[in-house]
């Protein structure tokens, strides 16, 4: 255990924060530097066909312990983090034993994680916790993954005794902006199943996922010296506040839906009187439904427009 905290402590002080709008892949240095320090450990520890790609990914294969034939199953696990939040100077907090009860965080008096609003950590008192210093997001999505498919593929390679067949190791990049598995190709994967570590509670297995898309949405106003703009000025912020007050306040968003109900999730707003950009994202998992929720925000657009 105490090998898999060094690891992961070790992963998420690497800035790998997705950067929306880049123009390279991976959209962010950092993801570079992640990959190249698992290209060495895995060769350090004697995977075999380790390989990094042009693009950042991250290839490596467990050899079979057993003799007979056996079908190949890969683990997937992604390097970058949000763009919401800052990845930068990540300073985890590691909190051994668990006593219960809220954890303030240092860096920011004003984050605390309380368990009003996280009864999750009721099921965890006891146990060693790791959250960041409450100035930056602490990257355990995914880094967990990687430091946990890291770990594991270090203790099966280290007890060749332990019975498997081959198993693909695979590390992406830029999941969190829509473009995890651009350059993923399954026939290198060379896999039947793939399965992918990322966050659930323990145990849990997920075998479906949504579908996603993003809606950007532009509104252009007229800016003029507020001692003239009688008639003249156009408020593109109080437009884009319009916009958002006319979607559904009991459902249809992440904070009202549950199980497998789509929603449109406004989730950034940039810009000032002259424009603003507003940036949604859209899930189902019916995928025919992303268009109707395009065309739905297309709509409430030109009920602005008119």
């Amino acid at each position: 255990m105490s090998e898999l905290l060094d690891r992961f402590l070790r992963y998420v002080r690497i800035n790998t924060q997705a950067q929306e709008g880049s123009g390279s892949y991976p959209s962010s240095p950092g993801q570079w530097e992640l990959a190249k320090l698992l290209e060495q450990e895995l060769r350090a520890m004697g995977a075999s066909d380790v390989e990094l790609t042009e693009h950042a990914l991250v290839y490596a294969t467990l050899p079979p312990t057993v003799n007979e034939s056996v079908p190949t199953i890969a683990w997937l696990a992604h390097m970058d983090t949000s763009p919401e939040y800052s990845g930068n100077q990540v300073k985890p907090i590691v909190h051994a034993s668990y006593r219960g009860g809220d954890i303030p965080l240092p860096g920011d008096p004003n984050q605390v994680i309380r368990v009003s609003t996280c009864p999750e950590l009721k099921d965890v008192v006891g146990k060693t916790l790791i959250t960041s210093d409450g100035t930056t997001l602490l990257g355990a999505d995914d880094k967990a993954g990687v430091a946990v498919i890291m770990q594991a593929a270090a203790y099966l390679l280290a007890h060749p005794n332990l019975p498997h067949g081959p198993i693909r190791l695979c590390f992406t990049c830029d999941e969190e902006i829509g473009h995890g598995v651009d350059h993923l190709d399954p026939a290198h994967l060379g896999a039947v199943a793939a399965y992918t570590l990322d966050g659930a509670r323990p145990g849990e297995f997920e075998g479906e996922s949504f579908s996603a898309d993003k809606a950007t949405v532009t509104i252009t106003g007229v800016l003029i010296h507020p001692a003239i703009a009688q008639g003249k000025m156009v408020n593109a912020l109080k437009l884009a506040a319009e916009l958002i007050e006319k979607l559904p306040k009991d459902r249809f968003s992440p904070e009202t839906t549950s199980r497998r109900e789509s929603f449109v999730h406004p989730y950034s707003m940039e810009g000032g009187v002259s424009q603003v950009t507003l940036r949604f994202l859209l899930r189902s998992f019916h995928t025919p439904e992303l268009a109707e929720q395009a065309a739905y925000l297309q709509q409430l657009a030109s009920e602005l427009m008119a």
